[in-house]
């Protein structure tokens, strides 16, 4: 997706120079393509933004319940370990906060993995909480109760503290260029319809 949304940024930068010609042929063309670069992004972003909200049940995903019995609210991330016989590939997702005496609900897409490890924050980089989990049944959901502060294993909660270290880095570079993305959009439809008027 940030591939699709760097080429939007540098299609609304285009379409903005563009809006400079003014008549002739050219101002035709500019135009037109000005309005595909706005019907482009509104038709992408508007799916990425759907597709974001709805659940994210996939098909022969296993069902994650994380209850926060500690009493504190814990900020949770579940790491999906893939094709762990060959140095497998670590996938994170944000949980999210549960307070005490709540729960969240993941689904994890387990057809490449035996393997996840949940990890827990006091704060933002305060790990707190780190367990391993085998799934030998992948038909049978898991709940997983947070009772103790604990880490299993040293070396593997680094691993997944830099696992998660990246994943929010990505997630603020996206942030960053979307919010990018929305104002040149928001630039182009208000000198389109200034043109117009």
């Amino acid at each position: 997706m940030t591939f699709i949304i760097i080429i939007i940024f540098l299609a609304s930068i285009l379409s903005l120079v563009l809006s400079k010609i003014k008549s002739g042929r050219r101002a035709e063309w500019a135009k037109l393509f000005r309005i595909s670069v706005l019907i482009f992004s509104i038709s992408i972003f508007t799916y990425w933004f759907i597709k974001k909200s709805v659940v994210g049940i996939v098909n022969d995903s296993l069902s994650l319940q994380v209850v926060n019995k500690l009493p504190q609210t814990l900020d949770f991330y579940v790491i999906n370990v893939n094709d762990p016989d060959k140095n497998g590939i670590l996938e994170a997702k944000h949980i999210g906060k549960i307070r005490p005496e709540y729960y969240r609900t993941e689904h994890l897409k387990m057809d490449k993995s035996n393997e996840y490890w949940i990890v827990g924050y006091l704060g933002k980089k305060n790990l707190v909480y780190f367990s391993q989990h085998s799934v030998p049944n992948k038909n049978i959901d898991q709940i997983v109760e947070i009772r103790n502060y604990i880490n299993q294993s040293v070396r593997l909660s680094d691993v997944a503290k830099k696992q998660v270290e990246a994943y929010n880095y990505e997630n603020i570079k996206l942030g960053i260029w979307v919010t990018l993305d929305f104002l040149l959009l928001f630039l182009n439809l208000v000198l389109l319809f200034k043109k117009k008027k």
